[in-house]
């Protein structure tokens, strides 16, 4: 492989978020108000307050995974999500925005590294090996279990499976 392909390489897997990418799976800037391109941005946004309905759009466009999955992998009851759709603009409290960004983040990583949503939802709701036989979907629960989820899938994208 030349130097060039390297870099080229290195450029395409980066173990950085993909704010953009994230913020589709949330609805995008018609949502967001706007589209974060950066770590701080994506604080930023969570901070000044992201709507229930990008929760709502998550949950809609998911396909495999269950809406209870969701829910209890970024804290939230379903009988209080369900409550919430009667005010979709109202800011989420800033921890569920957060966790609700990272899940967002978790997915469209993996969805880069198995080839599509689908695929990577797939995935989350499956025990994996290399995860001590747990969902990664279930991981997603703390900010350590998915900080062990996406160690993982750059584990998997560089081709490093223990």
């Amino acid at each position: 492989m030349n130097t060039t392909s390297a870099v080229q390489m290195r450029t395409l897997k980066s173990d950085e978020p993909r704010p953009d990418e994230a913020g589709d799976l949330l609805g995008g800037a018609k949502l967001l108000k706007r589209m974060p391109s950066s770590r701080a941005d994506v604080h930023a946004a969570i901070v000044h307050g992201i709507p229930y309905s990008a929760l709502f759009f998550l949950t809609d466009h998911i396909t495999v995974l269950s809406e209870a999955d969701v829910a209890n992998a970024v804290g939230i009851s379903t009988r209080t999500l369900r409550r919430q759709k009667d005010e979709p603009k109202k800011s989420m409290p800033t921890d569920l925005a957060s966790k609700t960004w990272l899940f967002a983040e978790t997915l469209a990583k993996a969805a880069d590294v198995f080839g599509g949503k689908a695929e990577a939802e797939r995935w989350m709701s499956e025990h994996a090996m290399g995860l001590d036989v747990a969902r990664p979907i279930d991981l997603l629960r703390t900010v350590q279990g998915a900080e062990l989820v996406n160690e993982f899938l750059g584990r998997l994208e560089y081709g490093v499976y223990n």
